[in-house]
Parts: C-alpha cells; structure tokens; sequence
C-alpha cells in the first residue's frame, strides 16, 4: 500500500526504530512497554509531523496523503508486534497454537487513511486463543492505545472469523478489504482463501442488495441529496463511502483487487476509472486537510471548515466568486461524478445479473419509440452513433422518459453525457429541441425527476448556458441548504406538486391560484430562471431578468410571456421583503407593493413564485408564519388592484373589525365602546381580529392589576402570541425582548401598543430555538414567569444576558457587515428603519435598548432571520408621535444601531 509514497524513511524509518526499541535492557514486560511506547511516540509524531508538512507542500495529492497514512500505521504495527512477540512475550519454540498473523481492515486496510481515522485491525489465530496469544493481543492494544491511537479491533479464530463474516454484513465488508500487515503470512493466505471459497463463493446476488439498500439507508440519514451545503465528504450522497461501495461490490462479484482491475471486469471504462482516481483523490485530499484543521476525526464539511480547506488547497477569489464558493463548486461536481459513475456501474452489474436471469417474455408492446428501443421497460438507444445523427434525439431522450413515466436505460445516460457537447448553438435554436425541453418542463407528471436526470447527463446545462454557470454552485451561508441548480429543480418540483393538489394542506392559497393563472408556461420558466444569475456579481435579480428577455423567445415564448417572466425574475424577492419586513397593516406599504405589481395575475404568479423559492431553500425554512404573512399580503394587494387602487377606507375597516370583534366576544355595546375608547385606531388595524379578542379578554381579566401576561400557542402561525399588558414606561420594549430570550424563546413579529390612558399593550409572535410555538405548561410558564421577573426588576436583566453564551459557532463562520437603513418615505406615519447583522441571541434585546437609549417610540418590530443574516425592521415616531427627522438625530439614531449590531 506503500506505492506513490516518496521517501517513505522520511515518514517512518523502521530500522532506525526497531534498533531504538532492541537497544533497550531488561526483560520486565511493563517498564520494557513504558520505554518503547515513548521511542513509538516520538517516531509516530515525527511521521504524522511529516505527512502534514506534505499536505501543505502538495495539498490536492489525496491518494498519496491517504496512503501516506496508512504506512506510517503499517510500520508501526510491525514494529510494536516484533517487539512484543521478540522482547516481551518471546516463544523460542512456538506451537502451531502460537501462529497469530495481524490483518488490517475497513479502511486501514483498503489503504485510506486520515489523520485520525480508526485503526482497523483483526488478530486471527488458527484455533481457540492460547495464553500467549492473549498476552501479545493484549500488550499490542495498551501500546497502541497508549500512543493516543483510536483502536477498532477484533480478536478471533479462522472458523470464528467465517461464522462472523457469514452473518453480519458490516464484519463481512470489513474482512473483504482485509489486508495482511505482519505475523504469519501462510495463516493469512489461508484465511484470505477461506473467506474467498465460503463466504464471497455464491453470494454476490446478496451482498450486493444488502450493500445497495445499506447505502439508501444512509443516504436517507445524511439528506439523500448530494447538494446539501454541509456535507459529509465520507458518508454523504456522492462521498467516498459511496466510492467504497462500488469497490466493495466489484471485489466481492468479480473478485478485484484493486479499482484498477474494475475495467477488467467491465464494471468501468478506462475514462471511467479515471474519473473515479480523480474524484477519490479530491474527496481523499478534503478529508485528509479536515482532519489535521479540527485535530480530530472530522467528515463534515462544515461552514467555518469549508473556508480553511479552500485556503489548504489554494483556491483564490475571482469576480463575483469566492474562493470558497469556487471550492465547494468543485465539490459538487466532484459528488455529481461519483453519482455517474455510481449509475454506469451499477448497469454494467445490473446486466451481468440479468444475463444470468431467466428472461420473462414481455407482454406485448411497442419494441421501438421514435427511434429509441425498449430494455426491459427502459429507454435504451440502438447503437453509439444515435445522438450523433441527431442531436435533437438528446433532448427527445429526456421528454419521452417524462411523457412515458419510463426510466431511462443507464448507457443510454452514459451516451448522452458524453454527447452532450453536441448541443450546440444549432440545437440551442431548433424549434423542436426547444419545444421538447419546454414539455419536460411544464409536465403536468413529475418535471423535477426528468430535469435532475437531464442535468447529471450535462445535457440540461448545454441546452440552457446560463443554467450550467450555476450546476454545483453553492451559495456560501447558512440559510441555502442545497446549490443553485439543485434548488432551482426542487422549487420546479414543489410548483408541479401544487398544481397537481398534493400539497393543499401546506399550500391552500397556492393550489387555489394555480387552477387561476392564464399562463402555465410563464410561472414554470419563471421558477427555472430566477436565480439563474447568481454567482455573476451585481444583482441577480437583474442580472436574471435580462437573460429571461434573452432566452424566453428561443423557448417559444410570445412577447407578452417574456414580459411578464422577466419581470418575475426581476421580482422575485419582493413579496418575501415586503410580507417579512414591512408593517402590513400600514396602509402605504400595500399601496408601494401594489403598485409596483400593477396586475391581479402578476400577483397571483408572484405569490407561486415566492411560496416555492421559499420552500425549496431546504427543510424547516418554510413555516405557518410566512404562510400567514404572504397571505395576508397577498389578499391585502388583491383588493387595492381590484378595487382601482382605492383600498377600503380606513375607517370602514376599523368598524367592520370592532363589530366582529364584539360579536365573538358577546358583550353589550357600552361595555364594547369603553373597550373602544381606550385603543386608539392604529391599534385596530394593525391586529387580526383573532388577536384583537384575546387581547380585550385579558384587558376585561385584568382589570387593575399593574401586570398581565398571556401565552397561547397559534398552531396557524406556528408560533405562541405572548401578550403582556402593564403600565408602560420607557425601556419596556427592550425588558420584554431581553426576558423572552432567556427562557430560550426568539421573537419573529412584535407590534406594540399604549392604551389612551397609558397601558402598553404588546403582543409578540414567539418561536421555540427549533422554529416551532411553545406549547407545553412548562415552557408557558417559564415566558411569563422570566417577563415578570424582568418587569419586576427581580433579576440584573443585563448581567443575566451577558452570562448567557451569544456566539453561535456556525455563523461565526461568516462576515456580515452591520448595516441601518432610515427611510422616511416607506410610510406615511412612522419612520422605518431597518438593522442587517449577523444573526446572534439578544441580538434584539440589543437593538431595541439602543433604540430605548435614542429616545424613541416603537410601535411595530418584524424579525426576518435569513440563515446567519438577521433583519430588524422598526416601525418608529419621536416621543411626540411624530417621524424621527434631522440630520444629526437621524445619524445618532444610525450609530447607536450599528453598534448594537456589531457587539
């Protein structure tokens, strides 16, 4: 295994070891050990010190790395079992019970290692462990262990270690990499030939299925995406476990010895081999720098990881891409390698099995479609040269794979992977190529299945060129969960899945307005284009919407069509912004929205655009919260458009609230009016109705009482409303934030409120760290009881926060310049103001105390949390009511927040 090392003596010389360890006296066992484990220590440092110096001197050289690592472990294995059997436990005349032979397993023993991966070892004796072997077996694993070594051992006799390997498919993957290290070489080819004739002999049919549904299964575990943004280089989708995989099954099938021989077998052409060297080297490299950055065992690629390996392997910034970003690019094209190959491996497997299957006639059907032939209800090709004849054919491929619910045969996928450089400029502009792609994508069937095959082909990326810039691109923070292209298909996925009233319970607006949309094709290319200009530098939104006038003809679309998807993609974060950021029951922030949408059915697209974007970013992102807000915004816009830009007076509203409010509560119209002449009106418009009659039950329960807190779960907004009702005062904003914090709550939505004899009337939306309402007794109990206690100055508010741990390890892995933007011109009441920081606890509680230290009212927060980005919006007057203006309070105001954001 030792092969590709250059002076190997300069990692681990082991006769200069060995005559360190033979110059020592004395023949006791234990000050013996405790003098060798010291020379061991020093030689293992200055080896591990070696290799390291060697990754930084040549960092992209995986294989070497790897390899380098396990030699450091064979040496000194065979220096420690010497020593052991020669000085401390000799046997001058050894029975043939005394044969013991050191096997190395697992990944030791295919020749990978890390820094700190397990040493994987089996000691296997002929029969039943004698004394000796027991002491020698026991005295190797203290050293060892001594020496800081992380062990995986097993200990067994050749008939133990058959009956094992038998019946547990983990002991039988580690054998099948089993390599001889030191001991008896003629026990170890017996055991090796063993192994071969009873347990690999007429089982390939089953490990493989077991190997296969094993790796689903920890596919499932780790996301069953090779696009997550974190990943796990050994153990995720497209990681090196899945390259194991395909060895293990090749070696058990076709009994290989090396990837090499992989070719021999026909499993994998000499290109594909080559891509599977290369990949297992990159992925080897990444791993091997992961370990020796975190000092320990460490396979995911973390955020604040993904920096440092970038820097270790050189990677530098270019424009409009980081170097990180251009690193982990080439991660994602590496894993989408390991899933090509993975695929063309297990066909040429699939049809070694199937040659030895009695064929089951099919029933009768079409043998040939439009060219293509049937395999076993695949989409197969007759020959090599099909695409070439007609490159079309490589589109027509993917459309009737979709229009069929047909699988498409794996070499035909290798075909059209390698042909795809023939979608050229020709084929880009034939009017048929373009209408095939158009009906894969708008398919009423399952559009996201196709398209994910079209893109691993590369043929998705050549038909569309603006696509393929963002294939494994990953967007570097904390809030996109998958790459660009990745995401892009799974937001395809989820429009398809509305329109087909799937996901009616989680989407009811959506699913109602997709049944109303003029256009189908415009919300489909819409989704396809709207991040297609990340990563170019400047906005992509605009960047985005001058590519869809570019490519929308092309696909066939009229003028109007192109129109509107470009002014989708041109828009499509303003919806989220608005409903997230901005004060909805402000009248001004409805009438600015609706007026820069201008049409019911561009309202109804950008809802279905927003709702998937939303979505798709990844799993727990979407939640009943922004549901609620984007519905509310998009009702609130659907009537200012239908009524003619006149939303109802305000007036109406008002009372058409009071008189719904006072019917659910049942009370008599004077006990309703005294309610009403206490909350002013911006009160009533600002609260739902629901809100509206919790908030005058506890006014009515509260009486007099200085303090009253509720807290009641809303499952539709997936968040608990903590009302507090008290005599307000200065500062109270920032108290209340401050106490919801420590009782381990996040405030998502707060709208504030005085009575008109002087009680604050706050409602807040709060969300558990999970994303979720409080709605268990204790956790209630603990808000209000940490409410009271701050209102009550019963705890140092202050010192309670700084005591608590703000850093969150995974956002300090990202640099957000702290920014406040004043407007005075979003509403017609209120300046708004809003604060970008690096999402942090108490964050907050920070900004609303510099607002408190400023002097000014807040009526209204909204809290956006986008991955490590936080965004804090405040709707805010002077003490007098009035907007906050002049220069040099507006610059104070300014400071004040942006040393908030920045603590």
């Amino acid at each position: 295994m030792s092969e590709g090392i250059h002076n190997q003596r300069g990692i681990f010389d082991r006769r200069q070891v060995a005559d360190a360890l033979a110059s020592l006296e004395g023949s006791d066992p234990a000050p013996l050990r405790r003098a060798a484990t010291t020379i061991l220590k020093g030689a293992l440092k200055d080896g591990r010190d070696e290799i390291a110096r060697r990754a930084m001197e040549n960092p992209t050289r995986g294989r070497e790395l790897a390899a380098s690592y396990s030699f450091l472990t064979d040496q000194l294995l065979r220096v420690i079992f010497d020593f052991t059997v020669e000085r401390l436990y000799p046997a001058p005349n050894p029975t043939t019970a005394q044969r013991l032979v050191l096997i190395a397993v697992g990944g030791y023993g295919r020749g990978e290692m890390a820094p700190f991966s397990d040493v994987d070892i089996a000691f296997i004796s002929p029969g039943k462990p004698v004394a000796w072997t027991e002491q020698v077996i026991e005295s190797m694993l203290h050293m060892l262990w001594d020496l800081g070594l992380k062990v995986g051992h097993s200990s067994r006799s050749l008939n133990e270690m058959i009956r094992m390997a038998k019946g547990d498919l983990t002991i039988r993957t580690a054998l099948l990499e089993g390599r001889y290290v030191w001991g008896d070489e003629h026990l170890y080819n017996e055991a090796a030939d063993r192994f071969d004739k009873e347990v690999v002999n007429g089982a390939a049919r089953a490990f493989v299925a077991e190997k296969l549904a094993e790796r689903d299964g920890r596919h499932q575990r780790m996301g069953d995406s090779r696009y997550v943004v974190e990943p796990n280089v050994k153990e995720g989708k497209g990681g090196l476990r899945d390259l194991h995989t395909l060895f293990w099954i090749g070696k058990f099938v076709n009994r290989v010895r090396s990837t090499a021989q992989l070719v021999d077998a026909g499993l994998l052409t000499p290109g594909e081999l080559r891509q599977f060297q290369r990949a297992e080297n990159f992925l080897l490299a990444v791993r091997c720098h992961m370990h020796l950055i975190s000092k320990r065992a460490e396979d995911r690629l973390t955020f604040d990881m993904q920096r440092e390996v970038a820097e270790r392997m050189r990677y530098a910034d270019r424009p409009g891409r980081s170097a990180v970003e251009r690193f982990m690019q080439m991660y994602f094209l590496t894993a989408k390698q390991v899933g090509n190959l993975t695929g063309m491996f297990l066909a040429h497997l699939d049809e070694t099995f199937a040659r030895s299957r009695k064929r089951i006639p099919l029933p009768m059907r079409r043998k040939k479609l439009e060219g293509f032939v049937m395999d076993r209800d695949r989409i197969a090709i007759p020959d090599e040269g099909f695409f070439r004849e007609d490159p079309v054919r490589l589109l027509r491929l993917f459309a009737l794979a979709d229009q069929y619910g047909m699988e498409i045969h794996p070499l035909a996928m290798r075909q059209a992977q390698r042909d795809a450089k023939l979608v050229g400029e020709k084929v880009r502009r034939d009017p048929v190529a373009n209408a095939l792609f158009m009906d894969v994508l708008t398919s009423p069937r399952d559009p996201a299945k196709v398209l994910r095959w079209m893109n691993e082909a590369e043929v998705f990326g050549r038909f569309v060129p603006d696509f393929g810039r963002v294939v494994a691109q990953m967007q570097f923070d904390m809030y996109h969960h998958y790459t660009v292209d990745e995401h892009t298909i799974h937001a395809i996925g989820l429009l398809a899945r509305i329109e087909r009233g799937e996901l009616k319970s989680d989407h009811p607006l959506g699913t109602q307005l997709m049944a109303q949309i003029v256009s189908r094709r415009v919300i489909y290319v819409a989704v396809l284009l709207h991040d297609i200009a990340k990563g170019r530098g400047g906005d992509h939104s605009v960047l985005g919407a001058a590519i869809a006038e570019a490519l929308c003809p092309r696909l066939g679309m009229s003028a109007a069509e192109t129109e509107t998807v470009a002014w989708l993609v041109r828009h499509h974060l303003l919806m989220s912004a608005t409903a997230f950021k901005r004060d909805l029951a402000d009248a001004k922030t409805i009438i600015d929205f609706a007026e820069t949408v201008q049409s019911p059915e561009r309202l109804r697209l950008l809802l279905l655009l927003t709702v998937v974007d939303i979505r798709a970013v990844g799993p727990g992102v979407w939640n009943d919260w922004k549901r609620q807000l984007l519905a509310n915004l998009y009702h609130a816009a659907e009537e200012v458009l239908r009524l003619g830009h006149q939303p109802v007076k305000r007036r109406e509203r008002i009372e058409a609230k009071q008189a719904a409010v006072r019917e659910r509560l049942g009370w008599d119209e004077e006990r309703f009016a005294a309610l009403v002449r206490r909350l002013p009106e911006a009160y009533w418009v600002a609260e739902p109705i629901e809100v509206l009659e919790a908030n005058a039950r506890l006014i009515d329960s509260a009486g007099t009482a200085p303090l009253s807190i509720a807290a009641q779960p809303d499952a539709e907004r997936g968040a608990t409303l903590v009302t507090i009702y008290a005599g307000d005062h200065p500062g109270l904003f920032y108290r209340l934030a401050g106490a919801i914090h420590l009782a381990g709550g996040s405030v998502i939505d707060a709208h504030i409120h005085t009575t008109r004899d002087g009680m604050a009337l706050d409602n807040f939306l709060v969300q558990t760290p999970l994303g979720g309402p409080f709605e268990e007794e204790g956790q209630l109990g603990r808000l209000k009881t940490a409410i009271e206690d701050a209102l009550a100055n019963r705890t140092r508010l202050a010192d309670r926060l700084a005591a608590r741990p703000l850093a969150r390890t995974r956002a300090e892995a990202f640099h957000i310049e702290p920014n406040a933007l004043i407007d005075n011109k979003a509403s017609n009441r209120y300046t708004v103001v809003e604060v970008n920081a690096r999402d942090r606890p108490a964050l907050l509680n920070s900004l609303a105390h510099a607002l408190f230290q400023s002097k000014v009212m807040i009526h209204s927060a909204h809290i956006a949390t986008y991955g490590e980005r936080a965004v804090d919006t405040f709707y805010l007057t002077d003490l007098t009511g009035d907007k906050i203006d002049g220069a040099a309070r507006l610059k104070t105001l300014e400071r004040r927040l942006l040393d908030a954001a920045a603590a």
